[in-house]
């Protein structure tokens, strides 16, 4: 059987944007209550420590925990942590993970989200 998870983690973390135009307010230090959904597609396991999960949901989780109550910057590959970057980066941890990730969608607020496609992103990204 095939099934299609989903898994939403909040978190809090400081950023702050590099790249942004001089005076422009995300080019200063501030913070966001980041919710982050991750949907996985693949096997539902018959067997081991998963066995009727395509994952186990903590597996997910563990990818997410370091960044809670963190500055988003100091992980490596998060330099400049857009919304998207960080999809991007998520995506490419579950993946190192075996996670079948389909998808990461990463909001900063109630109306700021963005998603970024598994299939998008470069294997080594």
């Amino acid at each position: 059987m095939i099934a299609t998870i989903q898994r939403t983690v909040v978190f809090e973390a400081a950023h702050q944007l590099p790249h942004v135009c001089a005076g422009h307010k995300c080019g200063r230090m501030h913070g966001h209550s980041y919710r982050v959904t991750v949907r996985a597609r693949g096997v539902v396991q018959t067997t081991g420590d998963e066995a009727g999960m395509v994952v186990d949901f903590a597996r997910i989780d563990a990818v997410l925990r370091p960044l809670d109550h963190a500055t988003l910057n100091d992980h490596p590959g998060l330099q400049n942590p857009t919304s998207e970057v960080l999809a991007g980066w998520v995506i490419a941890r579950l993946r190192a993970g075996g996670v079948p990730v389909l998808d990461v969608a990463v909001a900063e607020t109630d109306r700021s989200e963005a998603t970024v496609r598994a299939c998008d992103v470069p294997g080594d990204a």
